[in-house]
């Protein structure tokens, strides 16, 4: 028996065989063109279809994995469309007459090139989209396309690495696990295996000479089994079994309340990015909306969604929940959401540049447009709005200022609209410190806590390198979760949870005795989180 050992980045076991999957070798030939419009021509045709496919993959990902999973097929369309990218193809190709493949190949080393010359972590994890983008476009462009599973049999796939637009392709009735040498635990390709449901390992090169072997895949430890004993076989079997037995016992969550042992009712929420994404929560037993993404609406277009546009989603949305509560995040463009129609300055820690508020407040045209269908919206059902990135009280006064302009405009106009209950997003040291002034401006908290994190700890979460210092769990992190509470609760507001720390039940009884009134998390972990809620005894809970 063989032990590989690496990085889990999805729990759970897969038992089977062992599929080595390479990339097929993109060896573009340059040839010599005479008619540089025909080839640009058939660029373009390569490009609607390129686009016509990323949308399929959008879609499917939405259903499968969720808004956050499929965000990054928005991000591929968006840099498909790419000025610079798109100009480049094209003067290669008439400058020096050469075939479409062969400008996208050498467009794409030159792009790849700069961005990793940056040193800047963003710009350098855009280099693996651009590639991403570009061998799609030489795949159809060649006509060299490929299926990762081509047989029936189950497998635990072994590669390289994964793109995006790969694993989203996965047929998962056929696929157990998947065991990459390359990515992060922060990746896409781990956030879609994540959402996907499929144990799934990083760091490990599996040999040539394993294809086909029998393998077992254990993502809790992070090791690959290659040809295991009976005696590893037939307990890694027991761990299935009651891995099943516990996904049928989480049913019966469905239902029932989400209140502790002594008492206390927990608002248990779904974060979602479109009205799709309403589905998985109904059917996982969702008690609310506590995040819906908005700025999923303007991803993956040419141009600004319209007023009507916008009210349209949002109307779907707070009639689709009944009179449950949707609380609907107001733009959050920026940082690794992108879109080219913005028109944002480059910028060299986008992560701390112009997004969310920020942007809002210097685009209020944009931000006053997203906020009438908002309030329209809001006289419809039970819907709430929260602010993302508040770092100031006079940012406060920026947006109440504007508020009553859409108050006064909507009234004048005779449009039927409602005054949503607002709230705003925890996601800055800024935010913590000054939280008792914020509560006595707003109806709710609702704390980001991947953002809180990565400011609070100074770590950029996108970086692979910095996996082993990013700490969910750091001490000065849950300190300012339970200083927040306290602040909203001396104030009489609720506060609540939307980052990846609500999902986690390993901290689940610590943010119930901060206090914590709401946690939203993907649809996939209500009924587990509902379950932990359910056995917790507040009263009994000793922290350390």
């Amino acid at each position: 028996m063989l032990t590989f050992e690496g990085k889990g980045i999805q729990a759970g076991v897969a038992i089977g065989k062992i599929k080595l999957w390479q990339k097929d070798a993109q060896t573009v030939k340059r040839r010599h063109i005479d008619d540089a419009d025909a080839e640009m021509h058939r660029f373009s045709l390569a490009k609607e279809e390129a686009a016509k496919r990323l949308s399929a993959l959008y879609d499917k990902a939405l259903v499968e994995v969720g808004a956050d999973g499929a965000a990054i097929f928005d991000i591929h369309r968006v840099m498909l469309d790419d000025g610079d990218y798109l100009d480049s193809v094209e003067n290669i190709i008439r400058s020096e007459e050469v075939n479409a493949e062969y400008a996208v190949a050498a467009t794409s080393e030159n792009f790849v090139s700069m961005l990793l010359e940056t040193g800047d972590e963003y710009m350098m994890a855009r280099s693996a989209d651009v590639k991403d983008i570009s061998e799609l476009l030489i795949k159809i462009l060649t006509g060299a396309d490929s299926s990762i599973v081509d047989d029936n049999e189950l497998m635990i796939i072994a590669a390289e690495d994964l793109a995006p637009s790969e694993t989203v392709q996965l047929d998962k009735s056929k696929v157990l696990a998947f065991v990459t040498e390359k990515g992060s635990a922060n990746s896409h390709t781990a956030i879609l295996a994540r959402t996907m449901n499929i144990p799934a390992i990083i760091g490990v090169k599996i040999p040539d000479d394993c294809d086909n072997a029998p393998a077992i895949v254990d993502g809790a430890s992070g090791k690959v089994y290659i040809n295991p004993t009976d005696e590893l076989r037939e307990e890694m079997e027991k761990i299935l079994a009651e891995e099943k037995s516990r996904r049928l016992l989480l049913e019966e969550m469905k239902g029932k309340d989400s209140l502790t042992l002594d008492g206390k009712k927990i608002k248990l929420y779904a974060n979602i990015g479109n009205t799709k994404d309403l589905v998985l929560a109904l059917q996982n037993d969702a008690e609310g909306i506590g995040l819906f993404r908005s700025e999923f609406i303007y991803l993956g277009r040419d141009s600004l969604p319209t007023e009507a546009e916008q009210f349209a989603v949002y109307k779907k949305v707070v009639q689709g929940m009944g009179d449950k509560k949707v609380i609907i995040r107001t733009l959050d463009i920026g940082a690794d959401k992108q879109a080219d129609y913005f028109n944002l300055c480059r910028e060299e820690n986008p992560a701390m540049g112009l997004r969310a508020i920020r942007l809002c407040l210097t685009r209020p045209d944009i931000f006053k447009t997203q906020l009438r269908a908002l309030f329209r919206a809001a006289a419809l059902g039970n819907l709430s709005v929260m602010y993302p990135m508040i770092t100031s009280m006079a940012e406060v006064k920026r947006i109440k200022a504007i508020v009553k302009e859409i108050e006064e405009e909507l009234t004048r106009d005779g449009i039927p609209y409602k005054t949503p209950e607002q709230g705003i997003m925890i996601e800055t040291p800024a935010a913590v410190m000054i939280s008792d002034k914020l509560a006595k401006e707003f109806s709710f908290f609702s704390i980001g806590t991947n953002d809180l994190a990565q400011y609070t700890l100074a770590i950029d979460r996108q970086n692979p390198c910095l996996d082993e210092f990013f700490e969910f769990h750091s001490e000065a992190v849950l300190r300012m979760i339970e200083l927040v509470v306290k602040n909203a609760h001396k104030a009489g507001i609720w506060a609540g949870i939307c980052g990846e720390l609500a999902a986690d039940t390993t901290i689940t009884e610590t943010l119930l005795k901060y206090g914590v009134d709401e946690l939203s998390v993907s649809p996939s972990r209500i009924l587990s989180v509902r379950k932990k809620i359910r056995e917790t005894d507040i009263g009994n809970i000793n922290l350390k």
